[in-house]
């Protein structure tokens, strides 16, 4: 079910890692960003939409964020240059749909939509700062934290920020496996964050909860801190970690192999 957070932007929560689908009402159309994740929420999703699907965003080449369904109709889906980039490079082998299931949990891989509509989006033109379509004014906020060509979107008009796979209140830092120095690249991330914060009165994480702007700039907070432990080489002291922590098991296996792979490059 959609859930209006602001004037004309709409969040459905997915069961699967509280996934996030944001739509967003334009002129003739909505703009569906990240639309997922099972195959009954996307056709959920589909039914209660009020207008036609005007246009998509991915907000990075991550399985769960490049997802579509026939009833979404042939809208232009964008992306990044990086990161239509690498969901290209991927959709060109071969045997792409039995990787991108390897990825997926067991318990739902045969409720997840791997059709050819899957990750066929459409990079924008490098260095591209505003989305092209008919609705609300849209900041894109390219950075390379979490995976390449990833970006977060502003919609000015409505004080409403975007942030794909960060920014989560359920959810630790995750960072790049790919990245040369990938803390830099998260700390460098969370200051364009710190630079629109003032414009939004709403954050919506790829994964978690909706916050309004003080949650917002706690979570900045919050995983600077994360990463400044890392850093250090120290177990960051974080709500999101532990068995109380509603992801708190998986996010403490993602730390423990953060801390081996930074020791790693560090020796």
């Amino acid at each position: 079910m959609l859930r209006q957070v602001a004037d004309g932007v709409l969040v459905h929560e997915s069961t699967f890692m509280q996934s996030n689908a944001v739509v967003v009402q334009g002129g003739v159309g909505a703009l569906l960003v990240d639309p997922g994740v099972l195959h009954d929420e996307l056709a959920g999703i589909a039914t209660d939409l009020r207008q036609p699907v005007a246009a998509g965003f991915s907000t990075h080449p991550h399985w769960d964020h490049l997802l579509w369904h026939e009833a979404f109709g042939n809208a232009p889906r964008h992306g990044t240059a990086r990161c239509a980039a690498a969901i290209q490079a991927r959709l060109s082998d071969p045997d792409w749909k039995p990787f991108v299931a390897g990825m997926i949990p067991s318990d739902i891989v045969e409720q997840v939509p791997l059709d050819d509509r899957f990750g066929r989006i459409t990079g924008l033109p490098d260095g591209t700062t505003r989305l092209p379509w008919d609705g609300p004014e849209i900041r894109i906020i390219e950075h390379q934290a979490h995976a390449p060509g990833h970006a977060a979107l502003l919609i000015e008009e409505r004080g409403v920020l975007v942030a794909g796979d960060m920014l989560s209140d359920v959810l630790v830092p995750l960072l790049s496996p790919f990245a040369a120095d990938p803390i830099e690249d998260y700390l460098a991330a969370l200051q364009l964050m710190e630079g629109v914060a003032d414009r939004a009165e709403v954050v919506v994480p790829g994964h978690g909860s909706v916050g309004g702007s003080d949650d917002l700039h706690a979570r900045i907070d919050l995983d600077r801190a994360y990463l400044d432990a890392l850093r250090d080489g120290r177990v960051p002291d974080d709500p999101r970690l532990g068995p109380s922590a509603r992801f708190g098991e998986a996010m403490t296996g993602v730390l423990n192999g953060q801390l081996k792979q930074l020791a790693e490059r560090r020796g």
